[in-house]
Formats: structure tokens, sequence, C-alpha cells
């Protein structure tokens, strides 16, 4: 039976004065949420909200977290709010609301949004290392996180353990913690049924939670979902090149693009392969800070800058530009797009609660594969984790952390066709083990999909009706791929 709105609705008195809301036990007042690399921030309501770090020992230290509250601003308010779970691992759910927020503006309308940032995340004691702040604005660093040399990030590593260590206990920043405080709040708040929203990473976490605290779970919606089975690492060199071949046979199909570019597929390994054996320097200006720099483009950089560049549509529609110009020279225009890019992204992951969650759940699991080695990512970042796995603390992993969900909460799922990270055969696999749930497929889209077209209004009519196998989803058939660019004008009229 399908849920009605109108059964769900109940009016909160408390909030008739303006000065407090009060959900359960806990009283938020007004507050503002502050934005990484940003002077904006954004009105919402907090709350204090504590816990104990380790839960064997409730009388050592607790973690105070950053626990938000944006209102809904409906005279009666469902009383199961969504809550956001943000991505990474290592985003805040309240840095991350500026991106996530539009696309659950229908959704909020009769709800509130719940935003508790995960432990080792934003104002939830972060497990920041020394150098993150600067690698938003270093494309270099950034570049070279997603394949680092495994000596250099074993030494990275080995330091921000220590810068940690006076704060924290690394073994207790892992999902299986962070699914224990989201129950904690959900009974503070009054134990309410909940609406989970997973962003990427925030997938495992919503899944984690359904199985654990079944009967909080009103619905769930997963936005690139990531699969319990999936070992995190693993598989990114395959789907990277998956997602890569899929898109740049778009250009060959397309007449002026392939006129332009040729076989961009081929000329992206022939470039790689040239940079393995002559890295190729590169001048150009910090487009934050115009300072003048001088890089070499090496075949790791290379990578890890195609990489980024995948994620989104816009930036994915660069990519036979970039490549073609860089074959021929001129690299400045491939790594300056992608400064703007990772710009925030020192400041908005915290890497070192990542090794928490990704060395206590992922990797023991972790092989090498020699077929990677050929793609374009390679196994360096298989290595990689591996090794800065080794320098860090292993936290608690539940035996059944790694099985398949199973479950009959109304579930959406949704994957972007072109996604080069969680592609959509993981949400197909997900919805195996879901009875109750629909998985949507956004075309020519890449990671996140949730804000793009019409999905905003189908999550929102979702959550209100809890639609599944009903849910009349045929607008995503007007999305489709952005239109790839032959210069720096745009694509071709």
């Amino acid at each position: 039976m399908l849920a009605t709105a109108g059964a769900l609705m109940l009016s909160l008195v408390s909030q008739a004065a303006g000065d407090a809301v009060t959900l359960g036990s806990l009283t938020f007042a007004r507050c503002e949420l502050t934005q990484p690399r940003s002077a904006a921030t954004t009105a919402a309501w907090c709350a204090p909200f504590s816990q104990p770090e380790n839960r064997a020992l409730p009388d050592g230290r607790r973690i105070t977290f950053r626990l938000g509250l944006i209102r809904s601003d409906a005279a009666k308010v469902a009383a199961d709010p969504l809550v956001l779970l943000a991505g990474g691992p290592g985003q805040a759910a309240t840095e991350s609301w500026p991106q996530v927020g539009p696309a659950l503006a229908l959704a909020r309308r009769t709800r509130h949004v719940i935003l508790l940032d995960q432990r080792g995340t934003g104002g939830s004691n972060a497990l920041r290392c020394d150098d993150e702040a600067d690698h938003g604005s270093d494309v270099v660093k950034a570049a070279r996180a997603h394949g680092a040399d495994a000596d250099a990030a074993r030494a990275l590593t080995e330091r921000c353990l220590r810068g940690i260590a006076d704060k924290a206990d690394a073994t207790q920043y892992t999902t299986s913690e962070a699914v224990e405080d989201l129950e904690a709040l959900r009974q503070a708040l009054g134990a309410p049924k909940l609406n989970l929203v997973g962003i990427s990473y925030g997938t495992r976490v919503a899944q984690q939670y359904a199985r654990r605290h079944p009967d909080g779970v009103r619905s769930l919606v997963l936005d690139g979902v990531a699969p319990n089975e999936v070992v995190l690492g693993a598989d990114f060199a395959r789907t990277l090149d998956d997602a890569l071949r899929a898109r740049f046979a778009l250009c060959d199909a397309d007449a002026a693009c392939s006129k332009r570019f040729g076989k961009v597929y081929d000329d992206l390994y022939a470039l790689r392969t040239r940079l393995q054996k002559t890295p190729q320097p590169v001048s150009l200006r910090d487009p934050l800070t115009f300072a003048p720099l001088t890089h070499d483009l090496d075949a790791d950089t290379f990578a890890g800058l195609v990489r980024l560049y995948a994620y989104a549509p816009e930036t994915a529609a660069l990519l036979p530009l970039a490549i073609h110009e860089a074959a021929n020279g001129n690299a400045a225009p491939l790594m300056g797009q992608a400064s703007l890019i990772t710009s925030d992204l020192g400041a908005t992951i915290t890497s070192g609660m990542g090794l928490s969650v990704i060395c206590a759940e992922d990797a023991d699991l972790l092989t090498s594969r020699p077929e990677d080695r050929t793609l374009i990512l390679g196994d360096d970042f298989t290595q990689a984790l591996r090794a800065q796995c080794e320098a860090w603390p292993r936290g608690r992993r539940p035996d059944d952390f790694h099985e398949a969900l199973k479950s009959d909460v109304p579930s959406l799922l949704l994957s972007g066709e072109y996604d080069p990270v969680t592609p959509p055969r993981y949400g197909d696999q997900v919805l195996k083990g879901l009875s109750r749930a629909r998985h949507l497929v956004a075309p020519g889209q890449g990671h996140n999909v949730i804000g793009r077209g019409c999905l905003p209004r189908l999550v929102a009519r979702f959550v209100d009706r809890l639609e599944t196998a009903d849910l009349d989803a045929g607008c995503i058939a007007e999305m489709g791929p952005t239109p790839f660019f032959l210069d720096y004008n745009g694509a071709s009229p």
C-alpha cells in the first residue's frame, strides 16, 4: 500500500515561536553553516550532539558533531525527515549541501533535511592531513592523489597519522561507527523513520544503515550506487576505461568530432605512452591566484587529470580537445581547466577519514590485476592504497559487511550512463536484492545525477508517494551527453 502524504503530516508546535525547532530531545537554534574556501554561508538550525569516539569506552573521549537542520517552510511538516549522506569517503554533509540542496528543493517542501557531518569530516573532528588545504590550488597534487607512488603515499600517510594522533583514534572512524552515530541521532530526534539520500560513498552508508537498523528507514535514494560487495578502489581502472571508451565512441560516430580529432581513445593511450617515456613541461598561470606555474606533465598526472574530467558531462565534453592540444605540445589548457575542477578538492575531502574507512573495510581485499596495468589509470591507485593502509591503523569490519543488501524498503537508485566510478551495472547489482526498487539511468550523464534534468522532480515524487514501478520516469529520455567542444568556443552550431 502506498503511503499518503496526509498520513505522514505532523504539526510541530515548537516551531511557532520562530526561535527554536525541537525534535525529540534536541533543540535546534538558528545558525550559519560555513563552506570551505568561501565567504558564503547557509542559513540553518543547529543543535548540540555528541557521541563517544569509542563505544567500548563510554567515559572516554567524545566527538562533538556538527549537526544542521534545513527547515521545511510547510505549515505542517512530515514526521520523516530527509537525511543527506555525503560522498567521498571524506566529504561532510553540511559542506555538500550547497551542491545537493537544489536537487532536494522539491523533496524538502514538506520535510526537514538533517545534515550530520560524518565522524572525521567537516565539523565532526575532521581527520585532515596537514597538506590537504593546499591540494585544491595545486592540480598536480590533486591529480596524483588518484594514482600516487606507493613509497611517497606511505610516507605522506605516516605524516598524516602523526598529525592526528593527539585528537583521534583512527580505528574509530569507519562506516560501521558512522551508522551507529546516525542511529543514536535518530533516537535523539524521537525515533522517526528516515528518508536516506546517499551520494556516492554515502550509498554505502545508507545500505549499511538499512541492514543494521531496517526499522529506522522509510525510503532510500541512492545516487552513484556503490554495492556492499564492491571493494573500493579495486575496479577504478576498469570503470574509468569503460566510461572513456563509451564517451569517445560518441565522438567517432559524430562527423564533426571525428574529423577534428580522429580516434580520441587511441590518441589518449598514445599520449600516455609518450609521457611515460618523456614528461612534458607545462607553463601556465594558476587560475585562482594568477601566479606563474611550471609543472612536468607525466603519465600518472595525465591519468589523474583525465579521470577528474570524466566525472561530469560538461568537462568530459572537453576531453577530446584537451587531449588533442596536449598531444600537440599545449597541455596548459588541460591543466588549467583541471585546476578549476579541483579548486575545492583538498578543502572538502578529509583523507584521514577516507583512510580509516578504506583501510578497515577494503584494503585487505585489494589485489593487483595484471590487466589493469595497460589501462589509463594503471594499477598505481591500488598499489598506493595498499601502501597507505600498511601504515594506517585498521578498525573493525563486521563479518557481513560486504554481503549484498536484501530489503523491502522502497528504494530509488540513480546512475549516470557514463559514470567513471560507479557505473550503471553497480545499480543493477544492488537492485537484485531490493524487492521494492527502481533503477533509473540518466542518458549521457556522469557521476551523481540527482540534480540533473527532471530527476529532482522524480525524487520528490518518490519520497512523497514511495512509488517505484508506477513512477513515470519517461522524462529522463530528454537528457543526453554534452556536445563535444571542437575548439574553446564550444561545439559546432
